[in-house]
């Protein structure tokens, strides 16, 4: 069997639970799901205020070579995430405007990619999420193989063909497919004591107490001083 594969796969998670979970945040997300699936802080947003969750579509190209993008793209439908990673550590600009244009077209939520995005102020002004390692008018071409929807990994968090992807201004979370409905409820219910967490501190009450930290503090050895007066 060759190396170099497209899968079409047909699995897909749970649609109420990636909803709710666009509308959680990947915060919320992360802390219900045991802090972990998150990636490395390197993937940012190119605008902020996105907030995003859908099915993974992997990419796995070869640095500077946008060729299994193109391919990939008849594998995207609503509401997907594209995720693209390279063999080896790229920053080229291996998405732009054109690619987006083509995916806006099939209802994709947006793309994650370990490597460069280009046309940012034409991706902004049209509303397309992008999360990238990094923003570079580098090109690239169009010449070696590589695979779609095979597992990967993404500024090390892996992913699989049917995962979820959850990113917003926050960062980017991976939630295995079967794993998403059991993570909704975590955080949902996380969510509420956060809800009324924030009534207490609107009320006056400090962390310090509600958390009951003094007596960790004595534990620790820090001691409370008055500063003389001049």
């Amino acid at each position: 069997m060759s190396e170099h594969l497209i899968v079409r796969s047909s699995l897909r998670p749970d649609p109420q639970a990636v909803a709710e979970l666009a509308r959680l945040g990947v915060a919320t997300a992360h802390e219900a799901m045991g802090r972990r699936g998150l990636t490395h802080p390197v993937l940012r947003p190119i605008y902020t205020g996105a907030r995003i969750a859908g099915r993974a579509v992997t990419v796995l190209s070869h640095p500077g070579d946008n060729l299994m993008i193109h391919a990939c793209i008849e594998q995207c439908g609503p509401g997907d995430v594209l995720v693209v990673t390279t063999t080896s550590p790229s920053t080229d600009g291996m998405f732009g405007e054109l690619f987006a244009t083509q995916l806006r077209h099939r209802e994709v939520a947006g793309l994650v990619i370990d490597a460069g995005v280009r046309d940012v102020a034409e991706l902004t002004a049209m509303g397309f999420p992008v999360w990238s390692r990094a923003v570079s008018a580098q090109g690239t071409v169009k010449a070696s193989p590589g695979s779609v929807n095979v597992p990967v990994v993404l500024a090390g968090a892996a992913v699989r063909a049917g995962d979820v992807v959850v990113a917003d201004d926050d960062g980017v979370l991976v939630i295995p497919r079967e794993d998403a409905p059991q993570v909704t409820r975590a955080a949902q219910a996380r969510e509420a004591l956060e809800r009324d967490k924030l009534e207490t501190f609107r009320s006056g009450v400090l962390g310090l107490d509600l958390y009951d930290l003094r007596p960790t503090l004595e534990r620790l050895g820090v001691v409370y001083v008055d500063e003389e007066a001049p």
